[in-house]
């Protein structure tokens, strides 16, 4: 098996490198990001398993970028059976927070959210479809929020993330449904990996309790167990780091 991680430089997306490296039943682990030279602990584990892993430099704003990274991959042959899609933005440097009024909405803070966490899991999809073979068990998986259902929405606010992973949500549903046709037998999910102990969470885990504030390494073994247990029915469906469904 061949697995592809998407948004590999740290937290969740770095841990399921190392695990995915871990299982004997994959052959290969191709990990992006958008500076692989700078990412110490994939240039870590590139120097540990260099027959096995390899970097590709990919940033999911940038279309052009994607494209050349699925053409590298192409180049050498592989297809594809697992994708992972990690990238996501909550907050950043430049004051992007989430707004808990009306009055908090940035545009800017609003689109940069697109393009990451909605835009950019389409533009992965667009360029490495190629590389799913019929015949083969092929996932592609992206991780989501609870926070992006619309029909769990209680608490309100987080306007930009909720409707940037609610976007990311519709897109992994229509995906489901070109890529099964293209691709028989092909599982397209949205994954929620919980509250994780991560720099994207790490500001707002003060009211989590203990037990559901999970370890990147605890989370990433929850979501690769959802993984292994889906079937072809699983297809288009939005679950939680427990295997449990949760509402659209």
């Amino acid at each position: 098996m061949t697995a592809l991680v998407q948004g590999a430089s740290r937290g969740l997306g770095l841990e399921f490198v190392l695990q995915l490296l871990a299982d004997p039943a994959v052959d290969r682990v191709y990990a992006s990001c958008r500076s692989p030279d700078k990412a110490e602990g994939l240039q870590e584990l590139a120097s540990r398993h260099a027959e096995r892993l390899r970097l590709l430099q990919m940033d999911v704003t940038a279309e052009a970028s994607v494209a050349a990274a699925a053409a590298l991959v192409a180049k050498s042959g592989d297809a594809v059976d697992l994708l992972i899609n990690c990238a996501g933005i909550l907050h950043g440097a430049d004051g992007m927070r989430p707004e808990r009024r009306l009055a908090d909405i940035d545009p800017g803070h609003m689109v940069h959210s697109y393009q990451v966490n909605a835009i950019g899991p389409a533009l992965v999809a667009k360029h490495f479809q190629k590389l799913f073979l019929p015949g083969r068990r092929i996932v592609f998986a992206s991780l989501s929020a609870r926070v992006g259902s619309i029909g769990d929405n209680r608490l309100g606010g987080w306007y930009s993330y909720r409707a940037a992973k609610a976007a990311q949500n519709m897109i992994t549903r229509n995906l489901s449904i070109e890529l099964r046709r293209q691709t028989a037998g092909s599982i397209c999910v949205a994954l929620h990996p919980g509250t994780v102990d991560t720099d994207l969470s790490r500001p707002f885990q003060r009211n989590v309790p203990r037990d559901r504030l999970f370890a990147p390494a605890r989370a990433v073994r929850q979501l690769l167990s959802v993984i292994d247990s889906l079937t072809p029915e699983s297809n288009g469906r939005f679950y939680a780091w427990d295997g449990k469904e949760i509402p659209w």
